[in-house]
């Protein structure tokens, strides 16, 4: 380095420490990232399944053993997220597999003890948790007992966990416009009353201390009440989907990657399904993908994929539909419940006031 290139940097240095020693903070760069970053919204649960089938599959494909793959996965990293339920289920799976046990039945197990680590999530939530998991391990076992490569089946099924995430995403996205707006209008009527009470009038007294109020607030409440859990109903109608919409086509084609027959593909995956809990392929769903496949010629396994790809698009815009939909029916409450309340709750204890407080001053 030369005595050109020194100078600057020590004239630079001599700064610094003269500015330490005067007390002055040293220049904060500018584009030093926030403290306080955004929140990351929830991922899906099909998400977290999803990035374990393909950590499993890469690590597959790169010719490590099944059970030494499933301890890699459990040992904690700092870059992965400390989900308790994927912890569990992977601590679970690599026990199973170290032994050599089952190691579908142990995803399965440890899947179905959800309930005690999310105690504060929707039922709905855990539900799909559960199902999602046990998608994982019907993959598994129609994998290995038809003699498919499961690496690739990990793979597929990776594609379609996240396919399904994006839907829920775009699902939760369009529904929290209507979530909103249902809290926003249950809170009406208790605007209605705080704004009497700010205009002067002796409303509260007139709800909680008089029997025509008290009649008033009795059916205000119920009012209310059945508004509340109508747009509940209808928020969970909107919400409900396929959780693993095609996963069932796709464990036939799967089960068919193996060189097996169309009949045992399909007897494998309605064995895997029950055993699971899972939806079984349906016959209106799978006899036309054989039937054309039977008279082009061609294989059935890419024309089951594609059809389980068909399926869940249909489920994602079945979605979006009812979330579309949602917003108007968002309505009937508001206008034979919530409406009604408000008059009930707001307006008549003011009118009562104002006519109590002409009548004592006549």
């Amino acid at each position: 380095m030369t005595s050109e290139q020194v100078k600057p940097q020590a004239q630079e240095a001599g700064d610094d420490a003269r500015s330490r020693k005067d007390g002055a903070a040293p220049p904060r760069p500018a584009d030093r990232p926030s403290s306080n970053p955004p929140k990351t919204p929830r991922r899906p649960a099909v998400e977290e399944v999803a990035d374990v089938a393909g950590r499993l599959a890469v690590l597959l494909s790169a010719g490590v053993p099944p059970a030494a793959a499933w301890e890699y996965l459990a040992e904690p990293t700092p870059q992965r997220s400390a989900d308790a339920v994927t912890e569990r289920v992977i601590r679970t799976a690599a026990r199973a597999a170290r032994r050599g046990g089952d190691v579908p039945s142990a995803i399965a197990s440890a899947a179905d003890g959800l309930t005690r680590i999310r105690r504060g999530a929707r039922r709905a939530a855990t539900t799909e948790v559960r199902q999602a998991w046990r998608g994982l391990a019907a993959a598994i076992q129609v994998a290995t007992g038809s003699g498919a490569p499961l690496a690739e089946a990990l793979r597929q099924l990776a594609g379609a966990l996240r396919d399904l995430g994006q839907a829920e995403r775009d699902r939760s996205t369009a529904l929290a416009g209507p979530r909103a707006t249902a809290r926003t209008v249950l809170a009406l009527p208790v605007v209605g009353i705080l704004f009497g009470a700010g205009l002067g009038f002796d409303t509260l007294h007139v709800l909680f201390g008089t029997p025509a109020g008290l009649g008033c607030l009795a059916v205000g409440a119920a009012l209310m009440l059945a508004a509340r859990a109508w747009n509940g109903s209808l928020l969970r109608r909107a919400s409900s989907a396929r959780p693993l919409a095609g996963l069932s086509v796709d464990l036939i084609a799967m089960a068919m990657a193996g060189g097996g027959s169309i009949v045992g593909a399909r007897a494998r995956v309605a064995d895997a399904c029950a055993r699971f809990g899972l939806e079984p392929p349906l016959e209106e769903t799978i006899a036309p993908v054989l039937s054309l496949a039977e008279r082009a010629g061609v294989g059935t396994a890419d024309l089951l994929s594609a059809e389980a790809e068909q399926q869940r698009r249909d489920a994602r815009a079945i979605a979006q539909a009812a979330s579309a939909a949602l917003a108007v029916r968002l309505m009937a409450p508001l206008a034979v419940c919530v409406l009604p309340a408000f008059m009930v709750l707001s307006v008549v204890p003011l009118v009562m006031s104002i006519l109590s407080s002409t009548i004592r001053g006549i």
